[in-house]
């Protein structure tokens, strides 16, 4: 049987799933809890487990030969990690580190092979959160040839609070100049600069946000073009009102 838990976040993914099939989905799958910092997936290990996030955020690294880390791309309640296993990969191509602590629904890689064939429904939600995610790939890598560092920081804060409840974010500097691939005094200025424009308030580890708005103005095109997409999907990354469904 299902209910509603108002409580918790949804999955963008699993509340689009008709509720037949949710309800089958969720009998093989289990409900985990993900703390800050947990590498969840290893470059060249083996995929173990697909995760539809309801809360918290996934971060995917790239990480050099040389051991130097930067950040892809990041994945919340609007999608599922990691993106690569559907062209069959079975062995992890980057690293995805939980950036803010998740609950996410786990389901083995075989299963979830098996359940794509299956669902029809599933398979396009699965590539169309997919494609999402490649959009905002590539508005990354677009916003790190033609942005400022204030501009940059700005969008990534706003992908940060669309994925969260409440508007506090548990981040520290050292953390963001890893995700954004600068060095930590760039940072610390660039939030000193949000700062004094009232967009956030900022302490030790921690990053709350007081003007969305203003913020969206500022980033202007450097925010949006994979948002707008999952609006096409028919729900917002910040959408808090879709229907969340737990098995009881």
């Amino acid at each position: 049987m299902l209910h509603l838990k108002p409580e918790l976040s949804p999955n963008l993914i699993l509340s689009s799933l008709p509720a037949d099939e949710l309800e089958g989905l969720l009998d093989e799958m289990e409900l985990v809890d993900l703390p800050h910092g947990e590498k969840v997936a290893h470059v060249n290990e083996p995929t173990d487990y697909v995760y539809f996030p309801v809360s918290g955020i996934g971060s995917v690294v790239v990480v050099s030969p040389s051991g130097k880390r930067v950040e892809a791309g990041l994945i919340g309640r609007e999608g599922f990690f990691p993106t690569w296993v559907l062209g069959g990969v079975k062995e992890n191509i980057h690293e995805i580190t939980i950036q803010v602590p998740s609950r996410s629904w786990r389901l083995d890689l075989k299963s979830f092979e098996r359940l794509m064939s299956k669902s029809e429904a599933l398979n396009q939600l699965v590539h169309s959160s997919a494609i999402g995610f490649q959009f905002q790939v590539s508005a990354t890598a677009l916003s790190n040839a033609i942005h400022s560092v204030e501009e940059r920081l700005t969008r990534w804060l706003l992908m940060c609070h669309d994925r969260v409840d409440g508007d506090e974010l548990t981040l520290t500097h050292e953390f963001i100049a890893i995700m954004l691939a600068v060095r930590r005094p760039s940072v610390t200025t660039s939030l000193h600069m949000l700062e004094g424009r009232g967009f956030i308030r900022s302490q030790r580890g921690l990053i709350t946000i007081r003007n969305r708005a203003a913020m969206e103005k500022f980033a202007a095109d450097a925010y949006g073009m994979a948002e707008q997409h999952f609006e096409r999907m028919g729900q917002s990354v910040r959408t808090k009102s879709i229907r969340t469904l737990v098995p009881g």
